[in-house]
């Protein structure tokens, strides 16, 4: 059968063959969500043993695929070659219904999935739903509050280990992408991307009840919450909703009678950042009277 090309072997979901039973059984792992490989270090979980193998890399700090143009390594030299096409702009897999490109096939095909509404992954909190379960572990997160990726430098915890990356460049002052317009610095190329369509005006996320535009979608999701009234973030103290985790966070501080925002003149404490500074202007003010 592998001389001849014939793949016998089909997957029910999305009728993709396969020439071995068990490159079909791997396969459909993606619809189920079935990783039984799991990391001891992490508790990350994987379709493959190779795949853990090579995951477990990470944890030794084995990077041997490095990029000329950035210094970042990989495990994987596919992941390296990915890498690669953010510095040269090259995304060849493009949708049919929206012209948004990808530099891998296998995100345009999850891409492709949005359109047509095949989202299997039910979050029991608020009912949103994802493409795959990783997605859905991810953003059950927000519920749980569980960050385990901390910053060495300032403790500060987060989601993903992207995002602790990305926020590692505050501490180095790296920004290697300049806007050719205003010289603005950006840490991430897409950053860069989004920010060039302010000069451009370019919005192309658009609200389907307001006609309202916005330049990035996460903002135009954020925007879709006044319609729709969506508040995810419930304090389990007294109820009460919010539509932001940060007001969410904030909110509690009432139950605990934190307050972190502490005055170097007095000592006096508050709850929020801005009521520290306006209450810093009594200070000046009264120096400036006296």
């Amino acid at each position: 059968m592998n001389h001849t090309g014939n793949k016998p072997f089909k997957c029910s979901e999305c009728e993709k063959c396969y020439k071995r039973r068990a490159d079909l059984k791997l396969h459909q792992m993606n619809h189920t969500g079935d990783k039984p490989f799991k990391c001891s270090k992490c508790d990350k979980t994987f379709c493959r043993k190779a795949h853990l193998q090579r995951h477990e890399m990470s944890h030794m700090g084995e990077k041997p695929f490095k990029c000329s143009e950035c210094d970042k390594s990989f495990i994987w030299k596919a992941h390296l070659q990915l890498h690669e096409m953010n510095h040269r702009g090259e995304k060849p897999f493009k949708c049919s219904e929206c012209d948004k490109s990808f530099s891998q096939k296998s995100n345009l095909k999850l891409h492709t999935m949005g359109h047509m509404g095949d989202k299997p992954f039910k979050c029991s909190e608020c009912d949103r739903s994802f493409i795959q379960k990783s997605d859905l572990q991810k953003h059950q997160m927000i519920h749980t509050g569980h960050k385990p990726f901390k910053c060495p430098e300032c403790g500060k915890c987060f989601r993903q280990k992207g995002s602790l990356h990305l926020h590692k460049m505050n501490h180095t002052g790296e920004k290697p992408y300049k806007c050719s317009e205003c010289d603005k610095f950006f840490g991430q190329k897409s950053d860069l991307q989004k920010h060039k369509m302010i000069h451009m005006g370019h919005k192309p996320f658009k609200c389907s009840e307001c006609s309202k535009s916005f330049n990035r979608k996460a903002h135009l999701q954020l925007h879709e919450m006044n319609h729709t009234g969506e508040k995810p973030f419930k304090c389990s103290e007294c109820g009460k909703c919010f539509r932001w985790k940060k007001c969410l966070d904030v909110h509690k501080m009432v139950h605990t009678g934190d307050k972190p925002f502490k005055c170097s003149q007095c000592e006096k404490c508050f709850r929020w950042k801005q009521s520290l500074q306006l209450h810093k202007c009594h200070h000046v003010c009264f120096v400036w009277h006296f």
